[in-house]
């Protein structure tokens, strides 16, 4: 058993590792402690999300849903290889699963067949979520794939544990089926090969997200009165994470349609900016223009087209 890695030492193992990380706003103090302790943990845990787009599969990782809040997990691998950091402490990921496979995990021995689900694996593992329609056909990218192995090896290194703490949902919890596209057999083996690696090099650094801002004006100025909400401009979900992120747009509404609660989020960052006056055509309108979206892609990390 093991204490958990504080914040900066978990960033600092998966950034040791090589790994291009994110982090993902106020995910240091994002946690689900209030309901449980977190640790001593054991191990590591992957999944797949059964999402697609980056974008809004970090999006429910941090916040959850109804019925499940977040964070769902510490740490999103996605399609390109970077890993994104939404929480820090306990995260709804593991649920109860089998005390067998819990001391398995700890003995580093050969799994037994999960058939209990009475231990608390919130408490004793990190989780990954990957970013995957889990069906067996969404395919899993090379460097989707190192970086699993690479974010699994980085914390058996700071932990001082062998491959053999690593697992996926499905070896833990009865009726779970993830990940499905590898098996974590092969990658454990991967991990094992890794962690006699002392110095990984870097993965490449990932394409950054691009918005189009002629095409987000459109969308700032056509949305807002249309009733069926329907997204006109997928770039625009970037913009309203970012401007969730900055907390002047409530989570809910960060959908790719730039209605009404949008236009009101972007004038209060044209606001924050010095922008004044909230009528259609002034400074502070709430539609983006050149300036004020710049500011945010700098803060946020997106690139913009004109």
């Amino acid at each position: 058993m093991s204490a958990p890695l504080s914040a900066d030492r978990l960033l600092r193992a998966l950034l040791d590792e090589g790994l291009v990380v994110h982090e993902v706003g106020a995910w240091r103090t994002r946690n689900r402690n209030h309901v449980g302790p977190w640790g001593g943990v054991h191990g590591v845990m992957i999944h797949h999300t059964v999402t697609r787009g980056t974008a809004e599969t970090v999006r429910i990782c941090r916040d959850g849903y109804t019925g499940l809040p977040g964070p769902l997990c510490h740490g999103v691998i996605a399609k390109d290889g970077s890993v994104h950091l939404v929480g820090h402490g306990r995260a709804n990921h593991a649920g109860l699963g089998d005390p067998d496979v819990l001391r398995a995990v700890i003995s580093e021995t050969r799994f037994p067949v999960d058939d209990e689900a009475t231990v608390d694996g919130n408490r004793a593992f990190y989780g990954f979520e990957c970013e995957n329609l889990g069906d067996g056909v969404d395919p899993w990218p090379a460097v989707q794939l190192e970086a699993v192995e690479r974010a699994a090896a980085a914390l058996c290194r700071a932990h001082g544990w062998g491959a053999g703490s690593v697992l996926g949902h499905l070896e833990w919890q009865p009726g779970k089926p993830d990940p499905r596209g590898f098996t974590m057999d092969a990658m454990r083996a991967r991990v094992a090969g890794r962690l006699h690696v002392p110095a990984p090099p870097p993965l490449p650094v990932p394409v950054r997200p691009v918005v189009d801002l002629s095409r987000l004006r459109a969308a700032a100025l056509s949305d807002p009165g249309r009733a069926d909400r329907r997204v006109s401009y997928p770039g625009t979900l970037v913009v309203e994470i970012a401007l969730v992120d900055e907390g002047l747009l409530a989570s809910p509404y960060a959908d790719g349609h730039f209605g009404s609660a949008t236009v009101e989020a972007y004038s209060r960052w044209q606001e924050r900016l010095g922008y004044r006056g909230r009528r259609p055509g002034q400074a502070a309108d709430g539609v983006p223009a050149v300036a004020s979206l710049s500011a945010l892609a700098r803060r946020r990390a997106f690139d913009i087209v004109a």
